[in-house]
């Protein structure tokens, strides 16, 4: 039991902070400002260890390398300090399973975004965080869209992208049993 809680809260710290890392990743992709409340959350939440990555690695066009490997260093830290709470052999395979982890994450920090999204877009659209959500969505749900129609006026892309998501998911839970 004591096991379980003490990954739970791993994964829980893990998931904030690598989440708020793939966050900054994919907001500077799109290119959005970081102004704004979401952008200041993911800012005071990474900076620490984003910085002085940066220092080290370069961008690489307009992806932040730093920020990618600070995610893949909370994933491969949680799994390693789990590794060594259970006392199992075979350290090499903490570092597949924290890139899986880091696949999950980005997953989760997909799926958290388009619900997120959904929710706004029917209950209050002219907030200044819809602008950053539409930023932040619209790509994934873009080729959705081009398959997609409207259903009695309702745009159900969010609900397709979901469904993905959640499959993405499954199989990647499948590939992780088997590391």
């Amino acid at each position: 039991m004591v096991y379980q809680i003490f990954s739970f809260l791993l994964d829980v710290i893990g998931g904030l902070l690598g989440g708020a890392c793939l966050l900054r990743l994919y907001m500077q992709y799109q290119r959005v400002p970081f102004g704004n409340p979401v952008g200041r959350f993911v800012f005071a939440l990474t900076d620490w260890l984003v910085l002085p990555l940066r220092k080290v690695l370069p961008s690489v066009r307009r992806w932040d390398t730093a920020s990618l490997v600070a995610a893949y260093l909370i994933e491969l830290a949680q799994f390693a300090l789990l590794w060594a709470l259970i006392g199992g052999g075979g350290f090499e395979a903490v570092f597949v399973l924290a890139l899986l982890g880091l696949l999950r994450l980005a997953i989760s920090t997909a799926t958290a975004l388009v619900i997120v999204y959904a929710v706004l877009s029917w209950v209050q659209n002219d907030s200044p965080l819809s602008d950053i959500l539409e930023r932040l969505c619209a790509p994934l749900l873009r080729p959705i869209r081009r398959v997609v129609p409207l259903v009695g006026g309702i745009d159900l892309s969010p609900l397709v992208l979901l469904v993905i998501l959640q499959i993405l998911s499954m199989l990647l839970a499948g590939l992780g049993g088997r590391v």
